[in-house]
């Protein structure tokens, strides 16, 4: 089972890239912009983005013991981050841009109490502050897209 764990965990091999969490972020926001033709509903986006957050919690816990603490070969946080800086926002190229960047900047330099949630255990640790940056990229985005500033 670890196996899958590990798999799940850095999104297909992602994890194994340099610069793994700004490819899968990347990654999501084709995925979701794709995904628009087949997927309109936002009760659906906000489902899947839930599970993604309670997966990675899951296999981040699963893994810490073999890959260490918040491990950057864990990269399902950026996707559940990712996902909530886009929830409720146009799908559109240039927001979906300003979101990826956003949400990169935010998960980076980890401001206004990001890392603290950094020091949460376990799966929670790795989840909590990707979470959390996306809270504030989703919050910037609809301040952006209510405001016609692009």
């Amino acid at each position: 089972m670890i196996k899958l764990y590990k798999l799940i965990a850095n999104c297909l091999g992602i994890g194994y890239v340099k610069g793994g969490g700004t490819i899968a972020a990347l990654v999501c926001c084709v995925i979701w912009y794709l995904a628009r033709a087949v997927v309109s509903l936002p009760v659906v986006a906000v489902i899947i983005t839930i599970l993604v957050i309670l997966i990675g919690v899951f296999v981040s816990d699963k893994v810490e013991p073999d890959w260490g603490k918040d491990s950057s070969r864990v990269v399902i946080d950026e996707v559940a981050g990712m996902c909530i800086s886009l929830l409720l926002i146009p799908v559109e190229l240039k927001y979906i841009a300003a979101g990826l960047l956003l949400f990169r900047v935010l998960d980076i330099t980890k401001p206004l109490l990001i890392r603290k949630m950094e020091a949460l255990k376990g799966g929670w640790g790795v989840m909590m502050d990707d979470v959390l940056a996306g809270i504030y990229a989703n919050l910037i985005m609809h301040i952006i897209v209510q405001n016609n500033l692009f």
